[in-house]
């Protein structure tokens, strides 16, 4: 069984949410909503997706096609968190 499938939602939740906020917002994730556009807001860049990306397929085990790259998928918390639940639980 793979690690992600053993997470709950609010753990997925909390680990995205530590890398993002270690990585980009400085240690300070105070006003960082969970439907907040990452993009929007000028949290990440392009760059920056493409490291949330590194991250997500290096802890939750699985890669991250590129039709799959899309704001959908990648642009919030909240939106982050159910790709993964989906591509984890769902066998996606």
């Amino acid at each position: 069984m793979d690690q992600a499938n053993q997470l709950s939602e609010a753990e997925i939740k909390a680990k995205i949410r530590g890398f993002i906020k270690d990585n980009f917002l400085l240690g300070n994730d105070a006003k960082l909503q969970d439907t907040d556009s990452l993009m929007e807001k000028g949290i990440v860049d392009s760059t920056g997706i493409l490291e949330v990306v590194t991250f997500v397929e290096e802890n939750f085990g699985f890669k991250v096609a590129d039709e799959e790259l899309l704001p959908e998928n990648l642009d919030s918390l909240n939106q982050l968190t159910a790709y993964i639940q989906k591509k984890t639980v769902g066998g996606a």
